[in-house]
């Protein structure tokens, strides 16, 4: 074993949680980096008694990656583990490739690991990958939770994605590669310079007279995430003091709200509006900064598929009906991936938004004390085109709504990570 196998064993040693799990997998694309990473882990966890299982996503994009991920079996094999092939077959021609199989890779990645009891899902992101990172948001002149980066650990779908290799360069790991006899699979995307990363990549080689390189981009990245987290936590103590759900809504202390940081005031928008609409990406900074500047103005706004109503002194944010308005599905299923409904078995009945429609089929609505705006975005039970239920709005009928997240379980996931 070289000395620099050694390095690497313990720089991966530094990143282990401090309770192991008893199962870890590791995403494994057949490229040096994931290739290296499951070798390492291998190694560093032998004797320690976790079951490691490795997997490949298989996009169906080239005519290449089926053999490829027939190799990464056949390494699982030699080196003694379980390996699966993930096939995406959703892709319909339209929209950003890139960013629809970047997506898919995750959910069928995340799928895995929850269909085989795996709590811990290991990725092989380098200092390479963060550094290219911090230098593609550069140009997108992103702020301190842009600039850093990937994070180490996130979850997702109820599984936490673990980088080890943050700190860790690529040519290290090629080394360790050679030096282990192993070889690895050349993505031809890697040369496409019409991806940004590759630019990325390019121009982070003509940087180093000036002092930038991958670990001083990278170095930044983990400097700017610990500025994040301290952002992120007085956020969310924000967020406990001057926060209070009602029945799906957030209701805002604007006195409170009108004191705070404008980076505080910002990411409290941004934690409220996540719980309601659930984005996948955040809003764009300018609509953030609109609707901030409508609440301090006293004026309504909208933001990331959610309505911003002033009451008195507080600001209540409510979902926008625009934005689920053609979302419908069976009443035993979620809905709008917040929401479940339980009443009577009724054999075709439906859960969609109230709407001004079926408000209008509600005498009592006032009564709730809540907007119509509000109101007409709340889930109700249909059947037929006809209104059986509509619990928020004050027509239970039988029914009764519960959250998939609570809000104060939201902010404890948040505050965890």
């Amino acid at each position: 074993m070289t000395q620099e196998t050694d390095r690497l064993r313990a720089d991966l040693c530094a990143q282990l949680p401090s309770e192991l799990p008893r199962r870890l997998g590791v995403a494994v694309s057949g490229g040096g980096d994931s290739v290296a990473l499951l070798d390492l882990l291998i190694d560093v966890l032998d004797g320690e008694g976790v079951a490691i299982s490795a997997a490949t996503v298989d996009h169906g994009l080239r005519p290449e990656a089926t053999k490829e991920a027939a190799q990464v079996a056949a390494l699982a094999v030699r080196l003694g583990i379980t390996h699966e092939t993930l096939r995406w077959e959703g892709w319909d021609g339209s929209g950003n490739l890139q960013d629809q199989a970047r997506q898919a890779r995750y959910h069928l990645l995340t799928g895995w690991a929850r269909r085989n009891g795996i709590t811990l899902l290991a990725l092989g992101h380098t200092a390479d990958d963060q550094a290219e990172t911090v230098l593609m948001r550069l140009g997108r002149a992103a702020g301190v939770t842009g600039l850093s980066a990937m994070p180490a650990r996130r979850v997702q779908d109820g599984v936490t994605l673990w980088r080890p290799m943050l700190g860790i360069t690529r040519a290290r790991l090629r080394d360790h590669l050679r030096a282990r006899g192993l070889n690895w699979i050349e993505d031809p995307s890697n040369q496409d310079t019409r991806f940004d990363r590759i630019k990325a990549r390019e121009a982070l080689a003509q940087l180093g007279p000036l002092g930038i390189t991958t670990e001083s981009l990278a170095s930044v990245a983990q400097n700017l995430a610990q500025a994040r987290d301290a952002l992120d936590h007085y956020t969310l103590k924000s967020a406990q003091n001057l926060a209070r759900p009602d029945e799906g809504d957030i209701l805002l202390n604007l006195r409170g709200f009108s004191t705070l940081p404008e980076e505080t005031a910002r990411r409290l928008l941004l934690v409220i509006t996540g719980w309601i609409a659930g984005h996948t990406y955040p809003p764009r900074r300018a609509a953030v900064q609109e609707a901030l500047t409508a609440l301090h103005a006293g004026r309504a706004g909208a933001l990331g598929g959610c309505l911003i109503l002033r009451t008195g002194d507080e600001a209540r944010f409510c979902r926008e009906y625009n934005a689920i308005r053609d979302i419908a599905g069976p009443g035993d299923q979620p809905w709008d991936n917040r929401w479940s409904l339980t009443g009577p078995t009724i054999q075709g009945a439906t859960v969609r938004a109230l709407g001004e429609e079926g408000l209008s089929q509600v005498p009592d609505w006032r009564a709730t004390d809540r907007p119509q705006a509000a109101l007409i975005a709340s889930p109700a039970v249909w059947k037929d085109g006809d209104l059986l239920a509509a619990p928020i709005a004050g027509y239970a009928n039988g029914w009764q709504t519960g959250l998939l997240v609570e809000w104060e379980e939201f902010l404890a996931t948040l505050l965890s990570h």
